[in-house]
């Protein structure tokens, strides 16, 4: 019989299963975790490899969620995909002649769905995809995707749901971007690669998940300069050639490892990282009072005291990312002093903060800022994650509450964490799924 706080809990017939992460405070993690490739990287890799007929083998993929629906989704475009769970790896079969269509039970699961769009439209000339779904953060409009697209000679629509772009000669453009979109600038990027001519993004994203996608069409046979920077240039080549790449290391997950060491005043030493991805998020953790020291694959987090408060303002990369916002927020509240939280990017982030004031969390939000004032302690409650990030901001509250905090929508987590409880309970945490 199922337990939580103390309580049994019958299942009736009409009850669906929920899995949710049982975890008790009090834990100081030590030891070892290693990081496998990024969420965000890979789904985006997995589109790429539909420009190029053959097979493409990814390496360092994780074991989410989010890689089975990527691969479903690719398999009803018309490929062969095998994701060897215990390799970290995919190997994607493309044929010759692809699909057009994503359809809305898959696309609804995940925003980064959209990402193909533009490789279906290079290959195809063609595309219907259902407007996507994913995590509840806010609104992220397509309108500069749109527009990067018609710049390049597609024809846009929006019919019964989906999202339909036509194109059979497409050509290059200067593309300007009102905001560093990452998903823009994939789009306009994976578009852009062979169409004719050349074409120029302006005010392109140049997270190190751009870099890598870059990296990887590079291999492939396109022609990019600029990349990592805001000006991308694009000349079009006539056709692209299937490769193996390995993807590049997940710094969310990392930043993530990092907040954990310090919020329970841990030693935690983090593989496969890199530290030039995260410059800023680790140097709020110093001020907050860890000592950090880098090398060239891993990073190591100690911290021996409770935490000062730290102030944050997210930004487009290289700046401060969203995706460690509540991670952040929930070290927060259990440091000493108070800090203002500033969120640029997603309206709806700070939802999960009244999931967090169930632990005894003092956060008060106007807008898009957020004051928290530490407490000395936080205390067990159940909550519901509402996101992947929140998700982990609430496992990290519980790590540091007191009594068994149960983080209902553990769905979500797995979405982007990959063995998180498994990993957990390897560096000492009581945590188990229930």
């Amino acid at each position: 019989m199922l337990v939580v706080h103390g309580k049994p809990v019958v299942k009736t017939p009409t009850m669906e299963r929920v899995d949710a992460l049982a975890v008790t405070g009090g834990s100081h993690l030590h030891g070892s975790v290693r990081v496998t490739g990024a969420k965000n990287s890979v789904l985006k890799l997995m589109s790429a490899s539909l420009l190029a007929q053959g097979t493409t083998v990814l390496s360092e993929v994780p074991a989410i969620l989010d890689v089975e629906i990527m691969a479903e989704l690719l398999r009803r475009l018309g490929c062969q995909v095998n994701h060897d769970l215990s390799a970290g790896t995919v190997t994607i079969e493309v044929p010759e002649v692809l699909e057009h269509r994503a359809d809305y039970d898959l696309v609804r699961k995940m925003r980064a769905s959209i990402c193909v769009l533009g490789p279906l439209l290079a290959r195809c000339g063609q595309v219907d995809v259902a407007l996507p779904g994913g995590d509840n953060i806010g609104s992220r409009g397509l309108d500069m995707h749109i527009e990067g697209l018609q710049r390049l000679g597609a024809q846009v629509r929006s019919e019964h749901g989906y999202l339909i772009a036509t194109g059979a000669e497409l050509h290059g453009a200067q593309v300007w971007l009102d905001f560093p979109s990452v998903g823009a600038t994939e789009t306009v990027l994976m578009t852009a690669v062979t169409a004719s001519g050349t074409t120029v993004i302006d005010n392109a994203a140049r997270e190190p998940e751009i870099v890598d996608i870059c990296t990887m069409l590079t291999a492939m046979g396109a022609h990019i300069e600029g990349i990592g920077t805001a000006t991308v240039t694009v000349h079009g080549v006539p056709e692209l050639k299937p490769v193996r790449h390995r993807t590049v290391s997940d710094r969310i997950v990392v930043g993530t490892w990092a907040v954990a060491a310090a919020i329970t005043g841990g030693d935690v030493v983090i593989e496969n990282a890199h530290a030039a991805h995260l410059e800023i998020a680790l140097d709020k953790l110093v001020t907050a009072g860890a000592d950090i020291d880098a090398g060239s694959d891993c990073i190591r987090v100690r911290m021996d005291k409770r935490p000062k408060a730290v102030d944050i303002v997210t930004l487009p990369y290289p700046g401060f990312p969203t995706d460690l916002q509540p991670q952040f927020i929930a070290l927060n509240a259990i440091a000493e002093g108070a800090a203002l939280v500033t969120e640029n990017l997603f309206e709806a982030r700070f939802r999960f903060v009244q999931e967090l004031a169930r632990l005894g969390a003092d956060v008060r939000t106007d807008g898009h800022h957020a004051l928290v004032r530490g407490r000395a302690r936080l205390s067990s409650a159940p909550v519901e994650a509402t996101d992947i990030r929140a998700g982990a901001g609430l496992v990290l509250a519980g790590l540091v509450a007191e009594g068994t905090t149960t983080v209902y929508g553990a769905a979500h987590i797995d979405r982007g964490y990959a063995g998180f409880v498994e990993q957990l309970q390897a560096l000492g945490a009581l945590v188990e799924r229930v």
